[in-house]
């Protein structure tokens, strides 16, 4: 398979997981950590359900495949996310020594690496992620403005958990 091959059947798989946030009430973002063409760690946004800030899509995946592998060393990896991650969310990638990052739509209110910064491109990292963005790029932003239409016309009770949140974005 080639690499856009390879991207393309990853990211779908992260499509799978940001429906699963979805479902969950969550904003829909999914990713899927592989290594070696075996996916070793999958999430999706769960930050109001687990009441963690950290509990962003890419974390979820890191924290497991960093489980599968037995270490907190993601050498060789790759991480597809459908939105463009968040500072923090950079900020671990660059720690758990993540080879590429692979993402959909933009972020462009928080994405950090090309909609606000260039994040893993700072002078004092020591490490560099490889970036590959707008991969399905229109399945991934349609999941996200489907959930946030249907938020929209959702009656106010029934988003009382995120109610208070500040941004809902990754």
């Amino acid at each position: 398979m080639s690499d856009e091959e390879n991207d393309q059947k990853g990211m779908r798989r992260a499509l799978e997981e940001a429906r699963r946030a979805r479902v969950a009430g969550e904003v829909p973002i999914g990713a899927v950590v592989v290594v070696q063409g075996t996916e070793v760690g999958a999430g999706f946004n769960q930050p109001i359900a687990a009441m963690d800030p950290t509990a962003h899509a890419e974390i979820i995946a890191m924290r497991a495949a960093a489980r599968a592998v037995g270490n907190y060393r993601l050498v060789g990896a790759t991480l597809y996310v459908t939105v463009e991650p968040c500072l923090m969310c950079v900020g671990a990638m660059v720690h758990a020594r993540i080879r590429r990052v692979v993402f959909g739509a933009l972020e462009p209110k928080s994405g950090a690496l090309m909609s606000t910064q260039r994040a893993h491109e700072s002078a004092g990292l020591n490490h560099r992620l490889e970036v590959v963005g707008g991969v399905l790029q229109n399945e991934c932003r349609a999941v996200l403005q489907e959930f946030f239409a249907e938020a929209r016309v959702r009656p106010r009770s029934l988003d009382a958990r995120a109610r208070g949140s500040g941004s809902e974005e990754s």
